[in-house]
């Protein structure tokens, strides 16, 4: 069973980056053809949390299992609204959470919502410097929905939702599988713990 993460920064509830996320993710487990589990990751449920870990150094808690959820995932959806033209602050804090080398090589499709059409390149000139900083593996198709695109028959949205999805499906069928460390593979010798080491 393929492991597919997605990460919501919406702020509202409910809200249209989470509306975004959910038909995406849709998309790409229909692609998968059933052979994904979802697990969907609402930031907003994490903010203070994460300011704890910029403070510390590592996540606690909830945070930790997303951050996990998140690390060893096969494929990931990643989604935020767009403030000041750029990724909101809730979605970076996450992402500095993370640890080095997290996503390297990890398939990755990019949304974002915003109040109006103006501001979908948010996803090409700040997202995706962002995620090939990351090492991530990005998908070509981004998507980006302003207000007018919802419930609106003339928008291409779902057209591009259903496009990116095939190719996040794709990029995870042809990505081999990672390897899982192995706790119990080299296991510390009994003498050693009992020195203290």
């Amino acid at each position: 069973m393929t492991a597919l993460a997605v990460v919501s920064a919406g702020l509202g509830q409910p809200s249209s980056t989470r509306l975004l996320a959910d038909r995406l993710a849709e998309a790409a487990a229909g692609a998968l053809q059933g052979d994904a589990t979802v697990e969907t990751i609402e930031l907003r449920d994490h903010a203070h949390a994460m300011v704890d870990a910029t403070l510390t150094g590592f996540p606690s808690g909830t945070l930790r299992a997303a951050v996990e959820t998140v690390a060893n995932a096969d494929g990931l959806i990643a989604v935020t609204p767009v403030f000041n033209a750029s990724y909101s602050g809730l979605f970076k804090t996450f992402f500095d959470v993370l640890e080095r080398g997290s996503l390297d090589g990890t398939p990755v499709l990019l949304g974002a919502t915003g109040g109006t059409a103006r501001h979908s390149l948010a996803i090409d000139y700040a997202m995706r410097p962002l995620f090939a900083y990351l090492r991530a593996s990005v998908v070509p198709t981004g998507v980006y929905a302003a207000s007018e695109d919802w419930g609106s028959a003339e928008s291409a949205l779902a057209e591009r939702v259903a496009r990116a999805g095939a190719e996040l499906a794709a990029l995870m069928r042809a990505r081999p599988a990672p390897a899982k460390d192995d706790p119990f593979e080299a296991p510390v010798p009994f003498e050693r713990l009992l020195a203290g080491h």
